[in-house]
C-alpha cells in the first residue's frame, strides 16, 4: 500500500460532534504486544491535511520518520466501525488503541521480502505465488514515531494485527551499519515483513510543546500535546472548581484534549499529562498557559503554539517560562541547469527558512509526464511513478537557520515545467 493519505478537517462545529464522542466513549487500554513483534509493512506518502490521526500536523512532528498503526483488530472483517471504538467492542481495537500509542517511538527492522503477489486484497493471503525471503536488507533500522492510524478496509490494516504502514520518504533512510540503505524503495520493496517494539523517545531534552488547533477559541479550547518523552495517556486541567478534571479526548487524535478555563468562560489554562505508562509527566508538572491574541475569535491556523510557565509537582515550587522551540521548515527551488534531446539536468537549492537548525531534510516532487531519474547526486533519491523523493546525505543534512545546500539529478524525458516542490526539515 502507498499513498494512503488521512484527511483530518476540523472546526470547532465538527470537532464540537467529537467532544460528545469523546465525552460519551472513553478510551479502552489493550495490552501492548510481545516485543519484538513481527509484522507485515506498507508504505504511505504524507499526513493528511491539516493533521494525521494523532492531531499534529506533519511539520510539528517530532521526527519525519513516522508511522500509522492498525485502528481495528478485526481478522476478515472489513467493516468500518465508530471511532474511537466503544468499550462495547473493546474486542475490535487494534493497535492504535483509539489513539493512546499516539506520540510513542517504535524502532523498526527491516524482514523479509516477497517475491510473491502481496497487495492486500480482502480475504486473500500475503505473499501469494511468492515466498519471504531474507536480503541485503534485512536488519536495517529506523526509529519512527507514531503519528497515524491505518483503518483502511484491505488485508494489511485488518488481517495482521502487527502491521505497519511506514511513511515513504523513510524508507531510504534505513540505516544498515550506520549508513542509509539508499535504495530500499522502490525496486527492493514489494512490501516486507518488520520487526518492531515500542523505545523510549530517542535522545529526548526539553519539554512538551503545546498548540492549539485549528478552530480552537473560548468555547471550544483544543490543543495538541507533543514533543514527549513516553507518548501521551491522558490530559488533565485545574477547572473553575479549583479540582482537576479529565479533559475529554477530540475523538481518537490522541494527542488532541479539549480543555477548560481556570475561571468561568476564561481563556487561562492549567494542565498537567499522563503518559503512556499512566504515570504524571515530571512528577505532575504544570503547564499554564493562555489563549493566543491570534486566535480570538478563533485559531485560523492548524496549529498555533503557545509559551507556558512551568510548576513542579515534587518539591518546592518553582516557577520558569519555556517557548517551545520553533520547528525548522525549508524550501526547495529547482533550477535547470542544461537539457538535450530526450533528457535535462537540474539543480534543487534547499534551503532552511526556519528559526532552529535542521538535522535533516526531504524534498519531493511529482513529475508532469513519464519522466525517469536516471542519476543523482547529494541526495538519496527515490521515484515511485511520478512521485520524486530526496533524502539528504549524511554530510549535507545539517542546516544552521538561513542555510542552504543543492542536489542534483539528471532526467530522462521532456523538459516539462514541475509542479511546487515540498520540503519537510527535522
Amino acid at each position: 500500500m502507498s499513498g494512503r493519505r488521512v484527511t483530518l478537517v476540523v472546526g470547532a462545529a465538527l470537532a464540537a460532534l467529537a467532544v460528545v464522542a469523546g465525552s460519551l466513549v472513553p478510551r479502552v487500554s489493550t495490552a501492548a504486544p510481545a516485543v519484538p513483534v513481527t509484522g507485515t509493512a506498507t508504505h504511505f506518502d504524507g499526513l493528511g491535511a491539516p493533521y494525521g490521526g494523532c492531531g499534529l500536523p506533519q511539520e510539528v512532528l517530532d521526527s519525519q520518520d513516522f508511522v500509522a498503526l492498525n485502528v481495528y483488530n478485526t481478522p476478515g472483517d472489513y467493516s468500518f466501525y465508530p471511532r474511537p471504538i466503544p468499550p462495547a467492542q473493546a474486542a475490535k481495537i487494534g493497535l492504535w488503541d483509539n489513539g493512546r500509542n499516539c506520540g510513542r517511538f517504535v524502532q523498526v527492522a527491516i524482514g523479509d521480502y516477497c517475491t510473491g503477489t502481496n497487495d492486500g486484497a480482502a480475504g486473500q493471503p500475503f505473499c501469494r505465488n511468492g515466498s519471504w525471503i531474507a536480503d541485503g536488507y534485512s536488519g536495517a533500522t529506523l526509529t519512527m514515531v507514531v503519528a497515524d492510524s491505518c483503518g483502511d478496509s484491505n488485508a494489511w490494516c485488518r488481517d495482521d494485527p502487527n502491521h505497519l504502514d511506514l511513511s515513504t520518504a523513510s524508507l531510504n533512510r534505513f540505516l544498515r551499519n550506520g549508513v542509509p540503505v539508499g535504495d530500499l524503495n522502490p525496486a527492493h520493496w514489494n512490501n516486507r515483513k518488520v520487526s518492531w517494539s515500542y523505545v523510549p523517545s530517542p535522545n529526548y531534552t526539553g519539554d512538551l510543546r503545546l498548540g492549539f488547533m485549528q478552530g480552537a477559541q473560548r468555547y471550544w479550547p483544543a490543543i495538541a500535546v507533543s514533543h514527549l518523552a513516553n507518548g501521551i495517556h491522558g490530559v488533565e486541567y485545574l477547572g473553575e472548581n479549583g479540582a482537576w478534571t479529565q479533559a475529554k479526548p477530540n475523538s481518537d487524535m490522541g494527542q488532541s484534549f479539549i480543555i477548560g478555563p481556570t475561571t468561568s468562560a476564561g481563556t487561562s489554562y492549567e494542565i498537567r499529562v499522563r503518559d503512556a505508562a499512566d504515570a504524571l509527566v515530571n512528577g505532575g508538572r504544570t503547564y499554564r498557559f493562555s489563549l493566543p491574541g491570534q486566535c480570538s475569535p478563533t485559531c485560523s491556523a492548524a496549529y498555533t503554539s503557545v509559551t507556558y510557565t512551568t510548576s513542579d509537582g515534587t518539591g518546592p515550587t518553582t516557577t520558569t517560562t519555556t517557548t517551545p522551540p520553533t520547528t525548522g521548515g525549508c524550501t526547495a527551488t529547482a533550477t535547470v541547469t542544461g537539457s538535450w534531446s530526450g533528457g535535462y539536468q537540474m539543480e534543487i537549492a534547499v534551503k532552511n527558512t526556519g528559526q532552529a537548525p535542521l538535522s535533516g531534510w526531504t524534498s519531493s516532487f511529482s513529475f508532469t509526464g513519464d519522466q525517469r531519474v536516471q542519476n543523482s547526486w547529494n541526495a538519496v533519491v527515490s521515484q515511485t511513478g511520478r512521485q520524486i523523493t530526496a533524502n539528504n546525505q549524511g554530510y549535507n543534512g545539517s542546516l544552521a537557520a538561513g542555510a542552504s545546500t543543492t542536489w542534483g539529478a539528471v532526467v530522462q524525458g521532456t523538459n516539462d515545467p514541475l509542479p511546487p516542490m515540498t520540503c519537510t526539515g527535522r
